[in-house]
């Protein structure tokens, strides 16, 4: 017991004492430490201390350097920068002028490319036309040589066949006169029968039986000649007549190569001027004005400033000028932004415009920008009121008249002289307008002709021009048919209370009943009467009208034989005398508005025409595949023939379709047909072309005086209309 308390308080005096030894031991430790951590820290100070003291002399070191350094760069810098000035101010304006000319450059060269593309396609046209013409030509000629060796022939014969006449006549004469002569003796026998006796009778008898015999065979060779003469001379009658009629083909053909080679050219002239454009335009010749000077010598340095720039002499211009120029553009905007409206039945602002342009003497001018203002104020008018029917046949009237005057008098020539000094758009327009507001005005150059040089902007003006009035048609043409197309669609199928029940009628087959003219077509008509209305208020061109009505009445063809083709409710007998009644109001509107405005219109309805003349008709198991392709349905394709017979079905009478010989003989078609054909679609497409081109509409228009028209009233606060007003007033 004793021994175990001992060796507990062992092991607590061991235990006490290790702990004051690990306490005095760490003790030292942590002191060891702390003074390392201080001795680092003053050895961090101090290296700090001095890395701060040596970049701040460094800096200053630095800073005295490049001190030096932009000081001596600030005095070469200096130099060049002197340099460069004298260089910028002999080359600044190069400079702009070679910018501004390469973009005119890129401009001139693509319009040449789409000018080039569209002369390639025209002589392609031409140069096939042409060709044929030389065939149709050598033909004609061909018959005619051979048609005047015939006629020549005859003559001979004829010169031959009276020449034997006269043989013959002189013969007869000859006889006749011996015939007289033995009458005579006969009386002389008589008288003296007793005293010749030593003559025979019987002989003198024989003797003048023989010559009245040959008498009589000439006398029957006379006639039989005579006959032939007179067949000789209808034979040459008809060759003569068939001569005249390849004469007159021939001289049509001859008129219509003239008008061709006509064209060519004026295509080649056209050509020529863009290409003449080109090359004056080019920067080459701008931009070194002085390389023959300085081949031969050092230039002046007058000239050289001169002609390298041309915003100096834009700022020596006048003012005047400019307000001038700004002034004749506020005159012809307005003449387009406003609705000046008629006079006589002629556009007043066309009118004006082009007497403007004329006195002006743009369509001479080598450049300027007053067209593009007039066809951008046209086009900006079109694409506001695109949907405006009242203001679109306005600007139809006025774009047509004012293009036919344009071709009418406006001609290009193949060579154009370039001016050796080229003044700025403002000065250029406004010496104009000085010259021409001194002179009086005058519809055609100063020396009398009709026809005025066009340059290159007033050339193409005019396809602009042709552009924005081929765009008008287009939107009037699409505005109408999307009115028409919902009265269509209620055309195309009877109302219910037009409809007989299905089954069969008690009626006879032979009797057509009359059906009630509907609503629908009736709405049709109102929509015709107040297009040709609008058109003929806004004083349209006959030759616009009778397009546009042609056109709408080719869509309705279209609307109705394509829904009459898809839906089989409408392929019926009665919907077909549905049908014929309206087409019958449509001819009787066609024959009353008269040719002048309805033109082909009638004949623009042959597929819907024949498709329902095939409806109505009865005994339809009679007839026979040829019977329908060429008597009832000659314009429609087996395709769409097959399409309505196998879609018929009659709901008045309950009569049956073709016979199955027919249906099989037509499917055999179609099927050898379907392996050739690229498209077997038996629908009809809608035509989206423009029907007309430039020669149509000068040749159909009526020839229109702008002297004629006056200036209006909205019109005289413009200085520049009030003094072409005057200028009118001075007597020529």
């Amino acid at each position: 017991m004793e021994k175990c308390l001992l060796q507990q308080a062992l092991i607590h005096l061991h235990t006490a004492a290790v702990i004051i030894q690990s306490t005095i031991r760490g003790f030292r430790t942590r002191q060891k430490v702390s003074c390392m951590k201080a001795h680092k820290s003053a050895l961090l100070i101090q290296a700090w201390w001095r890395m701060c003291k040596t970049c701040a002399l460094f800096k200053n070191q630095r800073r005295a350097a490049v001190m030096i350094q932009c000081a001596w760069k600030r005095m070469l810098s200096r130099k060049v920068l002197q340099k460069l000035r004298m260089a910028a101010n002999e080359t600044g304006a190069l400079r702009e002028a070679k910018n501004k000319l390469e973009q005119r450059l890129e401009d001139l060269t693509l319009r040449l490319s789409i000018e080039k593309r569209l002369r390639v396609a025209a002589e392609v046209t031409k140069g096939i036309k042409v060709a044929k013409l030389q065939k149709s030509l050598a033909s004609l000629s061909s018959e005619l040589n051979a048609s005047k060796s015939i006629a020549i022939d005859e003559c001979n014969r004829n010169s031959s066949l009276l020449a034997e006449i006269e043989m013959l006549k002189k013969d007869k004469e000859t006889l006749q006169f011996r015939l007289d002569k033995m009458d005579e003796i006969n009386k002389e026998n008589l008288l003296f029968e007793g005293e010749m006796v030593q003559y025979d009778e019987a002989d003198t008898h024989v003797w003048m039986l023989s010559y009245k015999a040959s008498m009589e065979s000439l006398e029957k060779r006379n006639l039989r000649l005579e006959i032939e003469l007179q067949k000789s001379q209808k034979e040459n009658l008809e060759i003569l007549n068939k001569l005249q009629e390849t004469e007159e083909k021939f001289f049509d053909l001859q008129q219509n190569i003239q008008s061709l080679e006509e064209k060519l050219s004026n295509l080649q002239n056209e050509n020529h001027i863009l290409r003449q454009n080109l090359v004056h335009k080019s920067p080459l010749n701008s931009l070194f004005p002085f390389k023959k000077s300085f081949l031969e010598g050092t230039p002046k340095q007058e000239k050289y400033m001169v002609s390298v720039s041309p915003t100096m002499c834009e700022a020596r211009q006048p003012r005047m000028a400019v307000d001038k120029h700004k002034e004749s553009f506020d005159l012809l905007v307005c003449c387009v932004n406003e609705n000046l409206g008629f006079e006589d039945g002629k556009p007043v602002a066309a009118c004006i415009i082009y007497k403007c342009l004329l006195q002006w003497r743009a369509f001479e001018a080598e450049r300027t920008i007053i067209f593009e203002k007039i066809i951008e104020a046209i086009n900006n008018i079109i694409q506001v009121e695109s949907e405006n029917n009242d203001i679109l046949p306005y600007w139809l009237s006025n774009a047509s008249v004012l293009l036919c005057l344009l071709q009418r008098n406006l001609k290009t020539n193949g060579f154009i002289e370039t001016p050796n000094r080229r003044f700025t758009l403002s000065a250029a327009i406004s010496g104009r307008m000085t010259r021409a507001l001194r002179s009086p005005l005058k519809l055609g150059p100063e020396d009398g002709n009709s026809d005025v040089d066009a340059k290159y902007p007033a050339i193409l003006f005019k396809q602009q021009l042709t552009a924005c009035l081929e765009k008008i048609f287009g939107l009037i043409r699409d505005n109408l048919k999307r009115e028409l197309l919902s009265l269509l669609s209620q055309c195309i199928q009877a109302p219910k209370s037009t409809r007989a029940p299905t089954g069969r009628s008690s009626k006879l087959p032979g009797v057509s009943p009359h059906l009630p003219l509907n609503s629908n077509w009736e709405s049709i008509i109102e929509f015709l009467n107040s297009l040709l209305l609008r058109l003929r208020q806004s004083y349209v061109p006959s030759f616009f009208i009778r397009k546009i009505i042609t056109q709408v009445f080719s869509f309705i063809n279209i609307q109705l034989f394509n829904s009459l083709l898809l839906r089989r409710e409408c392929c019926t007998f009665s919907n077909g005398e549905y049908v014929k009644s309206g087409l019958a109001m449509l001819e009787k509107w066609i024959a009353d508005v008269t040719e002048e405005f309805a033109g082909t219109s009638w004949h623009e309805l042959n597929y819907i025409r024949q498709a329902v003349g095939f409806l109505v008709i009865h005994q339809k198991k009679r007839k026979t595949l040829e019977e329908i392709r060429q008597d009832l349905c000659p314009a429609l394709s087996v395709r769409q023939i097959y399409r309505i017979c196998t879609m018929y079905w009659d709901d008045k009478y309950s009569t049956q379709s073709v016979s199955n010989e027919v249906v099989a003989a037509m499917r055999e078609m179609v099927n050898h047909d379907s392996q050739n054909l690229l498209s077997n679609s038996f629908l009809l497409d809608d035509d989206m072309s423009i029907p007309f081109n430039t020669d149509d509409i000068s040749k159909a228009m009526p020839s229109i005086d702008p002297n004629d028209i006056r200036f209006p009233p909205s019109l005289e606060h413009i200085p520049s209309a009030r003094l072409l007003e005057q200028t009118e007033a001075v007597p020529s």
